[in-house]
């Protein structure tokens, strides 16, 4: 296949994936969260970027039939997605009526590991980056053959990858505004309304499931 045809569906793959990817959700609330504290901010870029790797590599390779044909398991995973984001949304909400000014003392002051685990949650623990990631693009990414699918591939993980990194670096373009104790209050009861809709919808697909 002519490189110019690759590269043309290499950017196909990528204008999908941050389509997809740009939409305001748990795992993109943290990482703005995370970037805004400057804390673990490599590490958090690092793990989101390396799970839609995988979830793409693996949709890529045709496990996205697989999980289409076992519909239990996001089922499964539903249930338990929407039970963390209730608990987080909850977490977040006490948040927003303690928050403080950004001050090195009123971040964040958890370690590498709960912050990556939280981050590992917010990532699997919900069956819509499995029907983004492994199905839809995995899905498209079969009209390609050989070639062709790994670079529609490639090139979806690229754009992931820089959506994940700008947006951890970017925010602290904002800390300015998140200087005073209003903008971490709102930002907060925006993230508890995230979760707990997300957490809603997860229920009620986990029971109709």
């Amino acid at each position: 296949m002519p490189e110019g045809s690759l590269l043309a569906i290499a950017i196909q793959g990528a204008l999908l994936s941050i389509s997809i990817i740009c939409a305001i959700g748990p795992q993109n609330a943290f990482v703005l969260r995370q970037g805004l504290q400057k804390r673990h901010v490599f590490a958090v870029a690092t793990v989101c970027a390396l799970s839609d790797i995988l979830l793409i590599a693996a949709g890529v390779a045709g496990l996205g039939a697989i999980v289409q044909a076992r519909p239990t398991v996001l089922t499964a995973i539903a249930v338990v997605g929407a039970l963390f984001l209730f608990a987080y949304g909850a977490l977040a909400l006490r948040r927003a009526f303690h928050s403080e000014a950004l001050k090195p003392a009123a971040t964040d002051a958890r370690g590498l590991g709960p912050v990556v685990a939280t981050c590992l949650a917010l990532t699997f623990l919900n069956p819509h980056v499995y029907l983004d990631t492994v199905v839809l693009i995995g899905g498209l990414s079969a009209r390609h053959l050989g070639s062709g699918a790994m670079a529609f591939g490639v090139g979806a993980a690229f754009s992931s990858t820089a959506w994940f990194y700008g947006l951890a670096y970017g925010a602290r373009l904002l800390a300015p505004l998140f200087a005073r104790p209003i903008a971490w209050r709102v930002l907060d009861l925006v993230i508890v309304v995230l979760m707990w809709g997300i957490a809603l919808s997860l229920a009620i697909e986990a029971m109709r499931g």
